[in-house]
């Protein structure tokens, strides 16, 4: 049974990082609209069906996911601060930074948080290819950078080299930890970075995502864990108060990045990939469909299975508005979530 305290420590974490975001956002908006630092949408050439339906959307200011990994950082950080310099206080008590349990995942956020920003001052400032920003391969290997850092943390500093199996049990696998641990964060990663296309839609699957492993991570012992991923929520819910359409301003890479390696270090953390594809399951999706329309591409000599992918765009093609799909694959992605933390709970109860 969860104790009562951490079940408050969760809640009011969850509420001050609501609280400290939403209050900072017109300093962040002020800066974004000051020095312009607007989006770039994709040219007609290109992606011609994107361009039209999202023309409207271009000079909105992008890197409004400064405001989530930000609130999440100064918050784990002063608390930390505060229970160093009064360990006999309440403020020992508080304190969820731990290096047992968020020192990875915060960390591996905020590096893959300032990869991401370069991204984005790249794709302002318009250097590089298709109007400016990293290309796909580019950006992959960053990905990569990023999980081997993960990857090499995990095996060789916490001794880990097993996975469990759901219903199952655990797998000795020794090295071949490495490579999956790879796949399973730039996989996410990826999965968020596509899915951020629509205004509010990454956000509102993130915070999913996110609250369903806050159940995960307190049900098996991490408290600590399970309060970084209340503050997660917290800081996510002022975004999309400020996302959702008219979006004031998008996610950017910044944001995207530093969610999608967070999410999958948290899963590897409890042991839970191959729940992670329920937590996750529009991020999947949104994947599966570029891989779909690639593929068909390639093998029916240049023929589509969708108008335009990822799939959210699909169904705006279609005629779907905007907040239609949005809210749509919301309740897709709870719906899922819930299917995973019963299975999740079925497990543990076995």
């Amino acid at each position: 049974m969860i104790e009562p305290f951490l079940v408050v420590k969760i809640l009011g974490f969850s509420a001050l990082a609501f609280a400290v975001a939403l209050f900072s956002t017109p300093l962040l908006t002020h800066f974004l609209y000051k020095y312009r630092l607007g989006k770039q949408i994709r040219s007609a050439e290109n992606a011609p069906i994107f361009a039209s339906m999202h023309a409207g959307k271009a000079g909105t200011p992008t890197m409004g996911g400064i405001l989530i990994w930000g609130t999440v950082l100064m918050i784990a950080v002063v608390f930390s601060a505060l229970a160093a310099l009064a360990p006999d206080t309440v403020f020992a008590q508080l304190n969820f930074l731990t290096r047992e349990q968020t020192y990875l995942p915060l960390g591996i956020m905020v590096v893959a948080a300032v990869i991401g920003l370069f991204d984005d001052l790249l794709g302002i400032l318009k250097i590089g290819k298709n109007g400016g920003g990293l290309r796909m391969r580019e950006r992959l290997l960053f990905y990569l950078a990023v999980a081997f850092i993960g990857a090499w943390w995990f095996y060789f500093k916490l001794d880990w080299s097993f996975i469990h199996v759901p219903f199952v049990g655990d797998f000795e696998i020794g090295l071949w930890y490495i490579p999956i641990f790879v796949f399973i964060i730039t996989a996410t990663a990826h999965s968020t970075n596509i899915t951020d296309g629509l205004d509010g839609l990454a956000g509102g699957v993130a915070a999913i995502a996110f609250a369903s492993y806050i159940v995960v991570a307190a049900a098996l012992g991490k408290p600590e864990l399970a309060v970084f991923c209340s503050v997660v929520v917290g800081a996510l819910l002022a975004f999309l108060w400020f996302n959702i359409n008219p979006a004031r301003f998008f996610m950017g890479d910044t944001g995207a990045m530093a969610l999608g390696v967070s999410l999958g270090v948290i899963a590897m953390l409890t042991n839970t990939m191959f729940f992670l594809p329920l937590f996750a399951f529009v991020m999947v999706m949104e994947s599966l469909s570029v891989l779909v329309q690639l593929s068909s591409k390639k093998i029916r000599g240049g023929k589509k299975i969708f108008l335009s992918t990822p799939i959210h765009h699909h169904f705006e093609a279609i005629g779907w508005p905007e907040t239609k799909v949005t809210m749509r694959f919301w309740i897709v992605s709870a719906i899922a979530s819930f299917l995973g933390l019963a299975l999740f709970v079925l497990e543990q109860s076995m």
